[in-house]
């Protein structure tokens, strides 16, 4: 019986499955970012991120220890040098996996798994969001040099903003709603299901079969800045799509 076993074998002996995710592993820590299948990811998340939190503490036990899982030096001499100096101020929560959909062939779910201090387009459109400030109950009227100064909600387009992280939305979709007006998270986010349909009907009937009722939702957690919540909510669905689970 698996009593207490929570982990994914993955189809693979136990030998085959630790050589696997630390060669996976060590990937990640020097390219940042990997491609692989959301079983893989989601199991490489609880095998690398205890090893992040190690490299925060430079010790020669410390390094003795990582290394015993990852067998490489050039991985470890990264994960030391300059993944630990990003991640010092990070409580955890190192890595971002990113559904990709379904690949051709095998139609396994895809994802992207990244270290959340190294994705600089993102870290560049959060630095431009400006502050948020406690507003004074007391009344007072702006002045006009401000409102002038300010651009319209309508000008403001996030450089980041990437819809392929929406679940459900591939690369061909996403070109789909760019070329109908929807373009950021906050677009997205303000558009109904209902009109996100209609666009999807036009592009042909491929595309019939998208579910884009979570997509506002989920555009809405994007635009505010809430990955952790994205995730939690991706995690739920299915390819887009509400579970019973979700929906419960």
């Amino acid at each position: 019986m698996r009593h207490g076993k929570k982990h994914n074998h993955l189809g693979r002996t136990a030998s085959h499955r630790k050589a696997m995710l630390s060669n996976m592993a060590s990937s990640l820590i020097i390219h940042k970012r990997i491609e692989t299948t959301l079983a893989k990811a989601k199991e490489l998340r609880g095998y690398v991120e205890p090893l992040l939190t190690k490299a925060k503490d430079d010790t020669t036990h410390n390094r003795r220890v990582v290394f015993s899982y990852l067998n490489d030096k050039e991985s470890v001499k990264e994960l030391f040098g300059n993944v630990s100096d990003k991640i010092a101020n990070r409580p955890g929560g190192y890595t971002r996996i990113i559904k990709l959909g379904n690949r051709l062939g095998d139609a396994a779910e895809v994802a992207l798994i990244e270290l959340v201090d190294f994705n600089d387009a993102l870290l560049l459109a959060n630095a431009d969001k400006p502050a948020k400030t406690r507003r004074s109950r007391r009344g007072g009227k702006k002045s006009e040099d401000t409102a002038a100064a300010a651009p319209a909600a309508s000008e403001v387009v996030a450089e980041g903003d990437d819809l392929k992280k929406i679940e459900g939305v591939g690369p061909k979709i996403a070109d789909i709603l760019a070329e109908g007006g929807i373009a950021t998270y906050a677009q997205l986010a303000a558009a109904t299901p209902e009109a996100i349909q209609e666009l999807l009907e036009k592009a042909g009937p491929q595309f019939n079969t998208h579910s884009p009722a979570t997509w506002p939702a989920q555009a809405q957690l994007a635009a505010d800045g809430k990955w952790d919540e994205l995730k939690k909510l991706q995690d739920e669905l299915d390819g887009g799509r509400e579970t019973d689970a979700a929906s419960e």
